[in-house]
């Protein structure tokens, strides 16, 4: 594993996409993933800018991805419970549920061969899109190095 590069990525892509005025994210979290390595080895935050989540609440959210239910299960990121609207062959997304913000908040889960990365949004349509432009951005640097 590269982790020089998957820091030097993260690092410029985070100050890039990730802020409270005009950036596409609120906040993502990077988090170690191997879903054929052995049940021993535990998924690890391996960045996180805007969110900080706990130990629990990953094991929580990687057992949510395991368990393979998107279509009948929500998941809790920090304080807010997500319903999955849309399901893709690496990536979905998801609608907060219990939001107090007008134009609502979402979340994009993509997986790499290495890696899920987590991004939370503020809004609607326009900032889905938006977002999923920052995503893909990140997602495709790891994947050009199989990571």
């Amino acid at each position: 594993m590269d982790w020089s590069f998957v820091h030097k990525a993260w690092d410029k892509w985070a100050s890039l996409n990730i802020g409270s005025s005009g950036e596409p994210l609120k906040a993502a979290l990077l988090i170690n993933y191997d879903p054929t390595g052995p049940s021993r080895l535990l998924s690890t935050i391996a960045a996180q800018e805007g969110i900080k989540v706990t130990p629990i609440e990953l094991t929580h959210f990687i057992d949510f991805i395991k368990r393979d239910k998107m279509q009948t299960e929500c998941f809790i990121i920090g304080l807010n419970q997500y319903v999955v609207t849309s399901i893709h062959e690496s990536w979905f997304c998801a609608r907060c549920m219990n939001t107090s913000k007008p134009a609502g908040e979402g979340v994009i889960v993509i997986q790499t061969a290495a890696f899920i990365l987590v991004a939370l949004y503020d809004g609607s349509i326009g900032s889905a899109s938006r977002a999923m432009v920052a995503v893909d951005q990140l997602a495709s640097q790891l994947g050009r190095r199989n990571l």
